[in-house]
């Protein structure tokens, strides 16, 4: 019941913290009547639980306050009548509770602790099952990541999905250093699973995959602007003191976010402020700030128009010419922004144009 109630307690959070995520979403959908409806589901399995929990306390509890009670009549039972009978003085009276007392609390350790007993054993569980798994996930991982200076290689790279279906087959490609790939496909097909696989944050995978492991950035379509003011969201996951108030006005009047330069210093929650537009550009900042030997860019212009998305991938020719830059993205004009292009077909199967 105590695992019941850590997993119920779980799921609960977990629903909670959803609803905030996507709180918009779900007011544009006029979801709010099937969210309520599932978290009073959730809510109420939790305190049926809990109910459970104190009936179940309730009936151990009163047994075990029945056996302190008799064991404490017990001993005067049995050495009363002596007593009465001038056999035993009354110190030996005292003497025969005082030791039985103690016998009683040796033997009612376990009786007395179950309670805590159950619920470290219920903890206990759940982080057991936690490192199964992360454990399982860990063993399945055949991809060899190495470190490149420069380029990035992939040798034999297989990946499938969580249900074995093969996604891309026997991937080689040699990018170097300086060279723009552009990854497209239909939905499905593993573009951004590729990502995950170089990331190391996708274990059904096998090959080997060669790339600065240690100078790489990765932009997704929604970028995370962390809680603080502006500046550290800019220079995230870096320190703030490493740049100057002068810099980053610099770079935010390159991604066209100028306006913005008075308020680097004010703490808000920008992931609200900001538009996903501004997000993005706040993303591209960062990534001209670090200078990365690689970057994977996961349709990080989906919320920006052509134009704009045509300045941005521009700037980051002009201020990166030795970055490796690989994009994920299905706009057509993507391609004129890219040297290569490879295309995951059905099956398994990809082209290098």
């Amino acid at each position: 019941m105590n695992f019941i109630n850590e997993r119920l307690n779980a799921n609960y959070r977990y629903s909670l913290i959803r609803i905030k995520e996507y709180a918009e979403s779900i007011a544009f959908y006029a979801g709010e009547k099937v969210e309520k409806n599932q978290l009073y589901q959730q809510f109420n399995a939790v305190i049926h639980n809990m109910w459970v929990i104190i009936f179940r306390t309730l009936k151990f509890s009163g047994f075990n306050l029945v056996v302190s009670q008799i064991s404490v009549v017990f001993p005067l039972l049995i050495q009363v009548g002596r007593y009465f009978e001038k056999q035993i003085k009354l110190g030996d009276l005292m003497q025969t509770l005082q030791v039985f007392g103690q016998l009683h609390a040796n033997l009612s350790f376990f009786r007395n602790t179950y309670d805590n007993f159950a619920s470290y054993k219920a903890t206990l569980d759940r982080l057991t099952g936690f490192s199964y798994a992360i454990e399982k996930v860990n063993n399945k991982s055949q991809t060899q990541i190495h470190n490149h200076p420069t380029d990035v290689i992939f040798k034999n790279l297989s990946i499938q999905n969580p249900l074995g279906h093969t996604l891309i087959k026997h991937l080689n490609i040699t990018l170097p250093q300086g060279t723009s790939l552009l990854i497209q496909g239909k939905s499905g097909a593993g573009k951004t699973t590729l990502l995950r696989t170089i990331a190391g944050l996708w274990s059904y995978a096998e090959g080997e995959i060669n790339c600065p492991t240690h100078n790489q950035l990765f932009l997704s379509q929604k970028p995370y602007v962390p809680q603080g003011n502006l500046m550290s969201a800019l220079v995230y996951p870096n320190n703030a003191d490493n740049i100057s108030h002068t810099q980053a006005v610099e770079i935010l009047n390159k991604v066209q976010l100028g306006h913005l330069a008075e308020q680097l210093d004010k703490e808000q929650d920008w992931t609200r402020i900001l538009s996903l537009g501004e997000q993005q550009r706040l993303a591209f900042a960062r990534l001209i700030l670090h200078k990365p030997a690689v970057a994977f860019l996961d349709e990080a212009t989906a919320s920006m128009d052509e134009g704009l998305e045509f300045s941005m991938y521009q700037l980051l020719q002009q201020e990166l010419p030795q970055t490796t830059i690989i994009s994920v993205g299905h706009r057509s004009t993507l391609k004129t922004l890219h040297q290569q292009q490879l295309i995951l077909q059905d099956k398994g199967q990809w082209q290098v144009l």
